[in-house]
C-alpha cells in the first residue's frame, strides 16, 4: 500500500515488482478464456498497467498481418483516437473494480471519451475508414525503401512502436489511479481537466478550418468558381494551404493542442504526486518526438507541391507562434518576389 504521493511515481516501486506478470499473462488468459469469472480474477490481480501494455503488444501482429496481407500501413492509423482512449477507460475501470476513489478518474473518462470521439470523426469525415484508404506519406516512403527494409519499418515503427505509443501516452493515468487514495480530488482537478478540454477545443476548430478549407478548395478545382458565402479568395485557394484563422499563428495548430493535450496529462499526474517529473513522461517525449518527425515529413512534401510554403514557413511558427514571425500578411507578394 502506497502512503505518500511522491511513492506514487516512484518507478521501483510501482512498476518494476509487477513486470513478471507479463510473462505468465498470455498463459493465464488462454486456459480461462471460458471461464467469465477465472478471466475477472486474472484482470484484479494484473497490475493495469501490465496488462495495457500486454493489450498494445497483442495487437502487434494483428496491426503486421493485417498491414502485409492488404498492403495497407494505416491499420494503427485507424486505431489511433481510439486505443488511448481504451487505456484510460481500463484504468478507470479498474479503479471502480477495486473500490478506489475514482472521482478525479471519472473525469478524466469522460475526457478521453471527447477526445477518442473527436478524433476518430475527424478520421471518418477525411475517409480514413473507407476501404483502401492509406496515409499519402506510407506511399511516399515505399517508393524510397526497399520491400525487405520497408518489411522491417512496418514490425519495429508501424506496428509495435506506435502501437506501444498509443499505451504509454495514458501511462499518467495510471499513477493518478495509484493517487486517488492518497491524495483527494480538489480545485487543481478542475484546472487539469479545463487544459485538457481547451487542448481538445483547439485542435478541433484548427481540424475544422482546414476542414472548410480543404472543401473550398476541392470545389474551387472542380468547378473554377469560389464557393457561396465563403471566406477564401481564389489567390487563397490558389496558393493551395489554408494561411488564416488558427493557421495565420501556426503551421500546425492541430498538432500543437495534440501534443498539448498529452502533456498536460503528463503535468497531471507530476502535480499530484508532487514532483517536477517522473518515469510515465517517456509516453508523452516519445509522442513529441514522433510529431516533430512526421510534421518534418509532411512539410518536406507538402514544400515541394506548394511554392508558396516555404515562404509560409520563414513567417510563421511550426508549432508555437513565432513573435518574431512576419505573418502572412504580404504573403503572396513576397512568393510572388522569391519565385523570380
Amino acid at each position: 500500500m502506497l502512503k505518500s504521493a511522491t511513492a506514487c511515481a516512484d518507478f521501483e516501486r510501482t512498476v518494476q515488482p509487477y513486470l513478471s506478470q507479463l510473462d505468465d499473462l498470455p498463459r493465464q488468459i488462454y486456459q480461462s478464456a471460458t471461464d467469465l469469472q477465472a478471466l475477472k480474477t486474472i484482470y484484479l490481480n494484473t497490475n493495469p498497467l501490465v496488462s495495457a501494455f500486454a493489450f498494445s503488444l497483442f495487437l502487434v501482429p494483428i496491426f503486421l498481418v493485417i498491414s502485409e496481407i492488404t498492403r495497407n500501413y494505416s491499420q494503427v492509423d485507424r486505431v489511433w483516437g481510439i486505443l488511448p482512449t481504451v487505456c484510460n477507460l481500463h484504468y478507470v475501470a479498474y479503479a471502480h473494480a477495486k473500490n478506489l476513489p475514482t472521482q478525479r478518474l471519472n473525469s478524466l473518462a469522460i475526457i478521453s471519451v471527447i477526445w477518442g470521439g473527436r478524433l476518430t470523426f475527424n478520421y471518418w469525415r477525411r475517409g480514413g475508414y473507407q476501404v483502401g484508404s492509406e496515409d499519402y506519406r506510407w506511399g511516399i516512403l515505399r517508393k524510397y525503401i526497399n520491400p525487405p527494409l520497408y518489411f522491417i519499418l512496418n514490425v519495429l515503427f508501424i506496428s509495435l512502436a506506435q502501437s506501444v505509443l498509443l499505451f504509454s501516452v495514458t501511462m499518467p493515468t495510471y499513477i493518478l489511479l495509484l493517487s486517488s487514495p492518497v491524495v483527494k480530488a480538489d480545485i487543481s482537478d478542475i484546472i487539469f481537466s479545463q487544459l485538457l478540454l481547451g487542448a481538445i477545443f483547439l485542435t478541433f476548430t484548427a481540424d475544422q478550418q482546414q476542414w472548410d478549407f480543404q472543401n473550398a478548395k476541392k470545389f474551387y478545382q472542380s468547378t473554377a468558381k469560389l464557393p457561396a458565402g465563403t471566406a477564401f479568395t481564389a489567390r487563397d485557394l490558389d496558393r493551395g494551404f489554408r494561411t488564416k484563422g488558427l493557421w495565420a499563428l501556426s503551421r500546425h495548430p492541430n498538432f500543437l493542442a495534440e501534443q498539448s493535450f498529452w502533456v498536460a496529462l503528463y503535468a497531471w499526474s507530476c502535480y499530484v504526486t508532487k514532483s517536477y517529473y517522473n518515469w510515465s513522461g517517456v509516453g508523452a517525449l516519445a509522442y513529441l518526438c514522433l510529431f516533430q518527425a512526421s510534421t518534418w515529413l509532411t512539410e518536406l512534401i507538402t514544400a515541394r507541391k506548394y511554392p508558396d510554403y516555404k515562404v509560409y514557413q520563414e513567417r510563421v511558427g511550426k508549432f508555437v507562434p513565432s513573435l518574431m514571425g512576419e505573418g502572412v500578411a504580404d504573403m503572396n507578394e513576397e512568393g510572388e518576389r522569391k519565385r523570380k
